[in-house]
């Protein structure tokens, strides 16, 4: 039953997650919000909020391991599996405000978080600074935008105002529903296999939470539009840390003993990792995905390994 819990609450978080921010974005436009601010802001957070029901509501029920060991976990899996699969399927060109920007401003995020959980205790002083840092990295990449012209317009679709805010509620209610029935769920299945909440967070958790912007990004780069997949997966990584876990720790202070510095090091070197091989052409080439893949896996071979022995 504990299985099925946890795939009834991904499905209910995926698919709130979706809904919500189709509300959102139709919403928007009814407002004349510009597009450019939607798709930065409405559509990036609307990637990440299965990670932050899934971590609040881990957070919330007392497993502090597992609600940083989703954003740890989901962080190595967008770094290592999305962008290395995605490379593997189809070399991914990068546009360079996503290397000198982005990806400086993810490393930036878990570098801060690494030093921050050395004491074993993310404190609310904490979870404040990242969340100054999160509004920062807005601020900015606001800016940005509007001193340059959409490339593209994305299609959106329109709807009555009032659908678009039963939508949003509809999404919302999925969302926190299904994000307790899924670390429910999670949570009896660590105890009955003896394995830690941090490493559920890391694996189970991480990967449930993260797969949306797998099948997205590994569908985008066979397209050719992989600026636009791993612009989406680096700008997660920095949300994930500085707007979950910088708005979860302001509520909820979190002591620490699962999450290790080996976790925190594959998440900080991995994204390290990758900046060296975009800055160099500024592109992925097959070999890379490979490389990063084989990471990811071993990584996730290591944590099995400790778990079980």
């Amino acid at each position: 039953m504990s299985i099925v819990f946890v795939i009834l609450g991904a499905v209910l978080v995926l698919w709130g997650a979706d809904r919500l921010t189709d509300g959102a974005t139709a919403l928007a436009v009814k407002l004349n919000i510009p597009q450019i601010v939607i798709g930065l802001t409405i559509v990036a957070f609307g990637t990440s909020m299965p990670e932050f029901f899934v971590s609040m509501a881990s957070a919330v029920k007392g497993t502090s391991d597992m609600a940083l060991g989703n954003i740890v976990g989901s962080n190595i899996f967008n770094t290592l599996m999305i962008v290395g699969v995605s490379a593997a399927v189809a070399p991914m060109v990068i546009s360079k405000n996503t290397v000198r920007k982005d990806m400086v401003f993810a490393m930036v995020a878990a570098l801060m978080l690494m030093v921050m959980c050395l004491d074993n205790e993310l404190s609310r002083i904490d979870a404040i600074l990242l969340f100054i840092v999160f509004i920062i990295f807005m601020v900015y990449t606001l800016r940005m935008a509007k001193d340059k012209n959409e490339e593209e317009e994305t299609q959106i679709k329109t709807m009555n105002g009032w659908l678009a805010a039963g939508l949003m509620l509809l999404g919302l209610a999925c969302l926190i529903v299904g994000s307790n029935i899924f670390v429910d769920g999670a949570t009896k299945i660590a105890k009955s296999l003896g394995v830690s909440d941090a490493v559920i967070g890391l694996t189970i958790v991480a990967c449930g939470t993260s797969l949306p912007e797998l099948a997205t990004s590994v569908v985008a780069a066979k397209k050719g539009r992989a600026a636009i997949a791993i612009g989406n997966v680096i700008g997660s990584n920095v949300l994930n840390i500085l707007m979950i876990v910088g708005i979860t720790g302001m509520i909820i202070p979190m002591d620490l003993h699962g999450i290790t510095w080996i976790d925190m090091t594959v998440m900080t070197v991995g994204m390290l990792i990758l900046w060296g091989f975009s800055y160099t052409k500024f592109k992925i080439e097959r070999w890379e995905g490979f490389v990063l893949t084989f990471i990811f896996v071993a990584y996730m071979c290591w944590l099995v390994y400790n778990a079980v022995r």
